[in-house]
C-alpha cells in the first residue's frame, strides 16, 4: 500500500488540494539537502583528480554509480550548463530543486518506464546544443554496479563523450537501499577522479562498454 501511493503521482499531476502540502515539503527536504551539501563541502577537504582530461570549451556526458549520489551532491555545487533527466515522481521534486539550486538549467522528466525514451530524446536535442548531463549507469534502480546502455546509446545519437567517474570519502555513512548511497560526513576528505573521456561510435560501442564499466571501479 505504501509503495502504491508514493508511485501514485507525478509532480505534474499532483491534486490541486494536496498541492500546498507537496510544495511545502519540496521545498524543505530540498533547503535541507542544500543545507547539508554546503556544511560537508566548505568543511570538507577535497581533491580532484583528471581534470586535466576535459576540455573546458566541450561538453560531456559524465557518470558515476548510484552510491555515490550524495558524494556528486556535496562536491559539485555549480552545475551550470547542465540538462539532468530525472524521475517525475512527487517525491523526486526535491532533488529537482536541490538540482535548480545547484544551478542545473533544466530538469527532463522521464525515466525507465515512464517517458523514458521520449525524455532520452529531448536530452539528446540538449546535448547536440553544448549542455552536458550526468547519468547514472546502473539507476534508476539497480542492480548495483551493473551499468546499463541507454547512456552509450545517448553518445552515439549526440556524439558527446562520456566521462566515467570515481568517488572515495574518508568518512562517511551508508543508507539502506539498493545502492546504500554514501553521504559523506563533515570535516571529510574526499577525492574525485575523472577518467579519460569516451566517444562512443558503432565500431567501437561493446569495447567503450567494458572500457567505461571498468573506469567505474
Amino acid at each position: 500500500m505504501g509503495k502504491s501511493f508514493l508511485y501514485r503521482f507525478k509532480v505534474y499531476n499532483v491534486p490541486l488540494l494536496l498541492q500546498p502540502v507537496f510544495y511545502l515539503y519540496s521545498y524543505f527536504v530540498a533547503l535541507i539537502l542544500f543545507g547539508y551539501a554546503l556544511i560537508v563541502h566548505f568543511t570538507s577537504k577535497i581533491k580532484i583528480i583528471g581534470r586535466e582530461h576535459l576540455d573546458a570549451q566541450r561538453n560531456y556526458i559524465f557518470c558515476y554509480w548510484h552510491t555515490f549520489v550524495p558524494l556528486y551532491g556535496a562536491v559539485f555545487l555549480n552545475n551550470r550548463s547542465q540538462v539532468w533527466m530525472q524521475h517525475p515522481f512527487w517525491f523526486m521534486k526535491s532533488i529537482h530543486l536541490f538540482l535548480r539550486f545547484t544551478g542545473v538549467k533544466k530538469i527532463i522528466l522521464g525515466s525507465t518506464g515512464h517517458s523514458g525514451r521520449e525524455a532520452a530524446d529531448e536530452l539528446v536535442e540538449y546535448l547536440k546544443k553544448g549542455y552536458s548531463t550526468v547519468l547514472l549507469p546502473d539507476g534508476p534502480s539497480g542492480p548495483a554496479f551493473v551499468a546499463k546502455k541507454g547512456m552509450l546509446h545517448i553518445s552515439l545519437r549526440s556524439q558527446v563523450p562520456i566521462v566515467p567517474m570515481q568517488f572515495k570519502a574518508s568518512k562517511f555513512f551508508e543508507s539502506h537501499g539498493w545502492d546504500r548511497k554514501k553521504w559523506p560526513v563533515p570535516f571529510s576528505s574526499i577525492k574525485v577522479q575523472f577518467e579519460r573521456p569516451v566517444l562512443i561510435s558503432e565500431h567501437n560501442f561493446d569495447e567503450a562498454y567494458g572500457e567505461i564499466t571498468k573506469a567505474l571501479g
